[in-house]
C-alpha cells in the first residue's frame, strides 16, 4: 500500500467527507467507523483508518457548474502516466501515485465520499442514488481537479479507466467514472460511464460535433469488483472488462481529444443532472503516449 501525506482540516458548517460505515451495502467488505482505533499494527488497513480518525471537510462549490474559459488549449508534449489508488485516504491534497495531478472533494445537499476497504488498500464509496422527489435536492460528491492540460491527449494513444463496484440499486440513466471535458458545445471529452439501468459500462470520445460510443450489452451492476478501461489507438476505440475485450467502435484518426476542462470523478459537477455515480471507485488511471 503506498504511504501519502495528507493532512486534516476543519471547516465550519461545511459539508463534511470521512470514514463512515458502508452499511447500505449489505456486498461491501467491513469500512471503518469514526475514530475506531488500528485493531493490529501488522493490519496496513487498519493503520490508515485509525490515521484517518477524524472528518475532513469538502468543498461546496456554487449551484451551477459552467464549462471553464478555454484561452490556449495545450496537449500532452510526452507520455504521460497518472494513478490513483486512494490507499493514503481521502485528505488534502489528494493526489496520484507521483504526487501530482491534484484531486479536491467537492459537494453539495450533505454529499459526502467514504472510505472502504478494497482488497489490501482502500476504495473510495459514493452517495448511494437519490430516490427523493426532487432531483435538485439530491446530494451530490465527486472529486475535481484543476485545469490541467497535460491530460488532453490530442491524437496520440490514450488508455484510461478505473475498478468499480455496483449493484443494481445503483444505477440510474447516468453515471460517470471519469471524464475530462464535455460532450456538447463543441468542448472535446474522453469518459468512462455505466449508462442505463441496464448497467452496461461505456468508453466515450467526443469531438468536432460527434461522439463515439463503445458500449458492449454486458452487465457490470451485480455487486462484485470490475475492472474497466478505455482504449483509443489510431481509429479505435476499444472497452475492455476486466482486461478482455469488450466492445469496439471506429473513430476518426484525426480526432483530437483537448479542452481546458478538469479532470472529473464520479460525475460532471456538482449541479442538479450531474450524472452522479452511486457505487464504489479505485484505481483511477490515464496513460496518454
Amino acid at each position: 500500500m503506498s504511504r501519502k501525506r495528507w493532512f486534516v482540516a476543519s471547516v465550519g458548517a461545511s459539508v463534511l467527507i470521512g470514514l463512515a460505515v458502508h452499511a447500505q451495502r449489505p456486498s461491501s467488505p467491513p469500512a471503518f467507523a469514526v475514530g475506531r482505533p488500528a485493531a493490529s499494527p501488522a493490519d496496513p488497513v487498519q493503520r490508515v483508518a485509525g490515521a484517518l480518525a477524524g472528518l475532513l471537510p469538502i468543498q461546496e462549490p456554487d449551484a451551477t457548474t459552467t464549462p471553464t474559459p478555454p484561452g490556449r488549449v495545450k496537449i500532452a508534449a510526452g507520455p504521460v502516466t497518472v494513478r490513483y489508488t486512494f490507499d493514503g485516504g481521502v485528505g488534502r491534497p489528494i493526489t496520484d501515485h507521483l504526487g501530482g495531478h491534484e484531486l479536491r472533494p467537492l459537494g453539495q445537499n450533505g454529499g459526502a465520499l467514504k472510505l472502504v476497504r478494497q482488497g489490501s488498500g482502500l476504495a473510495l464509496a459514493y452517495p448511494d442514488r437519490c430516490r427523493l422527489a426532487r432531483e435538485r435536492d439530491c446530494p451530490r460528491a465527486i472529486l475535481e481537479g484543476d485545469r490541467d492540460d497535460t491530460l488532453n491527449p490530442g491524437t496520440k494513444r490514450l488508455r484510461y479507466g478505473a475498478a468499480v463496484r455496483m449493484t443494481a440499486a445503483d444505477l440510474s440513466d447516468g453515471a460517470n467514472v471519469v471524464q475530462k471535458g464535455y460532450s456538447v458545445g463543441r468542448i472535446s471529452q474522453y469518459k468512462l460511464q455505466v449508462d442505463h439501468r441496464q448497467g452496461h459500462p461505456s468508453c466515450v470520445l467526443a469531438g468536432d460535433g460527434a461522439i463515439y460510443r463503445a458500449e458492449p450489452a454486458t452487465n457490470v451492476a451485480d455487486g462484485r469488483w470490475h475492472k474497466l478501461e478505455c482504449v483509443r489507438a489510431g481509429d479505435k476505440l476499444t472497452l475492455t472488462i476486466d482486461d478482455v475485450p469488450a466492445a469496439t467502435v471506429p473513430v476518426p484518426a484525426s480526432l483530437s481529444i483537448a479542452n481546458a476542462e478538469p479532470l472529473r470523478v464520479g460525475g460532471k459537477g456538482t449541479s442538479k443532472s450531474n450524472d452522479q455515480f452511486a457505487g464504489e471507485i479505485d484505481n483511477v488511471f490515464i496513460q496518454i503516449g
